[in-house]
């Protein structure tokens, strides 16, 4: 943030403000992260705050301190709308374009208050009065601790705060191994850690609370892993059918893209899901390197990210959608070995 935004932010945030916190649709842990730390914080500056997530998110991350509170729009639509017509400011945190909220588009669209922007994805779009935006940072979870910070205001961080933080600057960097991850990362990480964020049972309640049905479930991602040596790439594919049959529920799938990025000489991941309630397959695409997978999921599957991260979807069946992947991949063999 320059001077002037920091100055735009303290002004409005001198007075007493009805505020909403909104992530993007199906968050994830920077973005309920970033999202309750930021409550939190707002709360203690004595503001009106409440977090408006578009729909429902994984059950790993309902242990978060402030989940409670939050208000799914999907199942609290009402009481959702009811508070964003009576609301004085918006915070949009983890993403950077009205699309990405589902069914809570059109209302955030026809809102007439100063929002301010917080992310770390590319390409923002220009809707908030105020917009702190940078590629370069790890998650959205530093820009907040940073965001605290320009205000002057890190002695307020509570343990609460902290956890929520570390939460998400963890899981937006694959536990602390991509490359986004810096040196100021790891000092953030450190005074949150000294402001009572317990970092084993944090990553205990995020990774070590499987299900049994999720474990079979990996079994089956895996057996459906593709590895194409020749162009250092590997993907998975699950059927609606494979996930009702091991009870899927929403955030079972977290992290099985990554496996592929596991095997020696792959540089290139994928998983590709399919959601016959949306009548799309959704998909995660991973890299290391230089190989962008934003750049391809925005070329190709209407999608986008991070160079190193990004998701994507196909309206096409799962098989047309192999297919066409497959085509395209060929396309890329030299960039893949560049």
């Amino acid at each position: 943030m320059n001077s002037a935004d920091i100055t735009t932010v303290k002004s409005i945030l001198s007075q007493p403000q009805k505020i909403a916190i909104i992530p993007h649709k199906n968050p994830d842990g920077d973005a309920m992260g970033s999202c309750l730390a930021l409550d939190a914080f707002l709360k203690g500056m004595g503001h009106t705050t409440q977090v408006i997530a578009p729909n429902d998110y994984p059950k790993f991350l309902k242990w978060m301190p402030g989940n409670d509170s939050v208000l799914n729009f999907e199942k609290e639509n009402r009481q959702s709308k009811s508070f964003l017509e009576e609301a004085t400011l918006i915070f949009t945190l983890d993403f950077n374009d009205l699309s990405r909220v589902g069914q809570l588009q059109t209302v955030l669209e026809e809102s007439t208050v100063d929002f301010i922007m917080i992310d770390h994805h590319q390409q923002p779009s220009d809707y908030a009065k105020v917009t702190y935006s940078d590629v370069t940072m790890s998650s959205t979870c530093e820009m907040v601790y940073n965001f605290i910070d320009f205000l002057g205001a890190t002695e307020s961080i509570t343990k609460a705060i902290a956890t929520n933080l570390y939460t998400g600057i963890m899981t937006d960097t694959g536990s602390f191994k991509y490359k986004s991850t810096s040196s100021k990362t790891h000092r953030v990480v450190a005074e949150l850690i000294d402001k009572g964020a317990e970092n084993m049972e944090i990553h205990r309640q995020i990774f070590d609370t499987n299900s049994p049905s999720r474990l079979h479930l990996l079994g089956v991602a895996l057996s459906n892993m593709v590895i194409l040596p020749e162009y250092k790439t590997a993907y998975i594919t699950l059927t609606q059918e494979e996930l009702d049959e091991h009870g899927f529920k929403k955030g079972d799938t977290e992290g099985f893209v990554n496996y592929g990025l596991t095997l020696e000489g792959i540089i290139f991941a994928l998983i590709f899901i399919e959601n016959k309630e949306e009548s799309i397959i959704k998909i995660s695409l991973r890299s290391i390197g230089d190989f962008s997978v934003n750049a391809f999921a925005r070329e190709h599957f209407n999608g986008g990210g991070h160079d190193n991260a990004a998701g994507g979807r196909s309206d096409l069946s799962m098989e047309e959608t192999v297919a066409q992947f497959n085509e395209i991949l060929k396309t890329y063999k030299s960039k893949l070995h560049s």
